[in-house]
């Protein structure tokens, strides 16, 4: 859980330079990355978890940093339901672990060569 919540931060931080992770719908007019957030968030809370990720895959723009936003939100979403929520959906941490770090890859974000960076500023 802490590893998922450090990609989570990395990404939202560092690449998306966001506070939150939080996927921000567009106000003045709805768009295809709005329309697929809404479709997401009905699949988990109708515990079609792996349905939701398929689905985020098949959409998935890499052109197109909202894409990359709308990512983090729905894995950061999945790493805050309890685990009895996620064994009834058939999903697991680790599938969520996977998932970000496809998602990075797909992006061409290394976070192997990201985490290092971060933790020798630490140093």
């Amino acid at each position: 859980m802490r590893q998922i919540e450090s990609i989570v931060n990395f990404l939202t931080e560092a690449v998306l330079d966001k506070k939150t992770p939080d996927f921000e719908i567009s106000e003045t007019e709805r768009n295809d990355t709005d329309r697929l957030h809404e479709r997401l968030l009905n699949l988990i809370r109708g515990k079609r978890i792996n349905e939701a990720e398929d689905l985020l895959f098949e959409r998935l723009d890499t052109g197109d940093r909202r894409y990359l936003e709308l990512a983090v939100d729905f894995y950061a979403r999945l790493n805050k339901l309890d685990g009895e929520t996620l064994r009834d959906s058939d999903f697991s941490r680790s599938e969520i672990e996977d998932g970000l770090k496809d998602i990075a890859s797909r992006f061409g974000i290394p976070l192997a060569d990201l985490f290092q960076s971060m933790h020798g500023e630490e140093n």
